[in-house]
């Protein structure tokens, strides 16, 4: 299966679309797939870092001059060239391909139509933008997206449970529970992307560094502007640390007690790990995201004009309100949208059984239905605890387990029709090891859903040692975790499935 990824960077462009993009390459590489990135030589590009990443790069034809955008959303300058052009040479150079990916503002609807009708291949388009795509997939990580805001017949993956982090967020979430307030020197990371054109990087250091009782870890790449000016600086100041790169982010963010940055794809990384950040946003298509994690209480805004002024204020408020941030971060993000992705777009290639099945995260709209699952006379003849509940019981019971950072409760989901067909549930028993529960719809018995929905837990939670216990009189559910691939039966009424990454 030949994946070909259509991203660029440049000094214009930043370098956050191409790493987001190997988060999903390295994922999808280890299903099996040949992945390439077909990418523009120009300025600020990042060809070499990508096949230091162990990636075929095809290179496509570079423009003759370079266009410098006119304005912050003057997209197609981005593209250095007309949209069927750049389509054109990617046939060209690319050849042939099963699956393309597109992540690109100024590739579109146009671009996408000509690749699918040259090439016969399915296409996934990333954006942030709610642009109009010829598509199978769209992946909008956006914080608040709403499916509704796409149109045509991609299906859309919306929200930050969609965000592409490396499986080591996730991985090290378990160690975020523990996180607390600082006592003594705060710890501040101060991240602003790859190019950081405003040298944001600087004019905060300034503003913080000698003010405040904390220690500073700069990052920032030599592919930046005002990299010699901003590392120089660093050099003569104590509390500060300037590193051109760290290939570890999640475990350099848990050292860390609050983020100093720019929105994005690390808004999720910093949400994931619980990480309170104030947020100064250097472009319009991030201004979104911002206002979403500000609504939610997960972050903090400086203006870019008012670093000198507000920062130092800003930081004392984000250390006063530190707990809240730090709970209402963990909330939004659980680190596992790579995993989902790569799911989805194995359903989309492979024909299988549960491919118009998916595991969707409950809501508070869904307290009702699961209520009328829940006292179903066969859903409660099997249940461990066999009193119907409540419906004052059912909620608070369900509210609980809504609010909680660490299991997971997912409704199974036709995704043709949107109908529910039942529940799936881990329950965090201590770090690294969960009970799952399961149960199907009274109307879906017979179809395959529990099957399918611990199939799907597979691939999204490899990590994790599952734990089900099923009364010997469960029939079912003692042949259901008989079959299912990764469980062994440890005792006549449990089973185990140990991580199988």
């Amino acid at each position: 299966m030949k994946v070909v990824i259509r991203v660029d960077a440049s000094l214009h462009i930043g370098s956050g679309h191409v790493m987001r993009c190997l988060v999903l390459a390295n994922a999808l590489k280890k299903q099996g797939y040949s992945i390439y990135f077909a990418c523009l030589p120009q300025p600020g590009d990042m060809l070499s870092y990508i096949e230091g990443r162990d990636f075929h790069v095809l290179r496509l034809k570079a423009p003759n001059e370079s266009i410098t955008p006119r304005y912050e959303t003057d997209y197609q300058a981005w593209l250095q060239r007309p949209e069927l052009d750049d389509a054109l040479d990617f046939v060209q150079v690319v050849g042939s391909a099963d699956l393309v990916i597109t992540d690109h503002y100024a590739i579109g609807k146009a671009w996408q139509g000509h690749i699918q009708h040259a090439l016969e291949c399915f296409v996934v388009a990333i954006d942030d933008l709610a642009r109009e795509h010829d598509a199978d997939l769209i992946i909008d990580q956006t914080l608040g997206r709403n499916a509704d805001d796409y149109v045509g017949r991609a299906r859309p993956l919306v929200g930050s449970e969609y965000a592409m982090l490396a499986p080591n967020f996730a991985s090290l979430r378990e160690f975020a529970y523990s996180r607390s307030q600082p006592e003594t020197k705060t710890k501040v990371l101060v991240s602003m992307g790859g190019i950081d054109n405003p040298n944001a990087t600087l004019k905060s250091l300034k503003s913080l560094v000698g003010n405040v009782n904390a220690h500073f870890t700069v990052l920032l790449s030599p592919r930046a502007p005002h990299y010699q000016e901003v590392k120089a600086w660093c050099q003569r100041q104590n509390e500060v640390q300037h590193q051109d790169f760290e290939a570890d982010m999640a475990n350099l963010m848990l050292k860390h007690d609050i983020a100093i940055g720019a929105p994005g794809t690390t808004s999720w990384e910093r949400a994931c790990l619980g990480l309170p950040s104030i947020l100064i946003p250097l472009a319009d298509n991030q201004k979104m995201i911002c206002e979403q994690l500000i609504v939610h209480g997960a972050a903090l805004k400086v203006a870019l004009d008012d670093i000198d002024t507000q920062l130092l204020l800003t930081y004392q408020k984000a250390l006063s309100q530190w707990n809240d941030l730090y709970t209402s971060n963990l909330t939004l993000c659980d680190g596992l949208g790579t995993r989902r992705i790569a799911l989805e777009i194995q359903q989309l290639v492979d024909s299988q059984l549960s491919s118009q099945l998916k595991l969707s995260l409950a809501t508070h709209s869904d307290i009702r239905q699961v209520y009328e699952w829940q006292c179903h006379p066969k859903t409660r003849e099997f249940a461990l605890n066999r009193t119907v509940p409540t419906w004052e019981e059912h909620q608070n019971w369900m509210q609980r387990k809504l609010a909680s950072n660490a299991d997971f409760f997912y409704l199974v989901e036709d995704k043709v029709t949107g109908e529910k067909l039942g529940v799936l549930r881990l329950d965090r028993l201590e770090a690294k090891s969960y009970l799952v529960s399961i149960f199907v719809a009274p109307t879906s018995y017979g179809r395959g859903v529990a099957t399918a929905a611990l199939k799907m837990a597979d691939v999204i939670h490899p990590d994790l040692t599952l734990n089900a216990t099923v009364l010997k009189c469960n029939k079912a559910s003692q042949r259901l975790f008989e079959s299912a691939e990764n469980y062994v039966q440890s005792d006549p009424e449990t089973f185990i499935r140990h991580p199988i990454l």
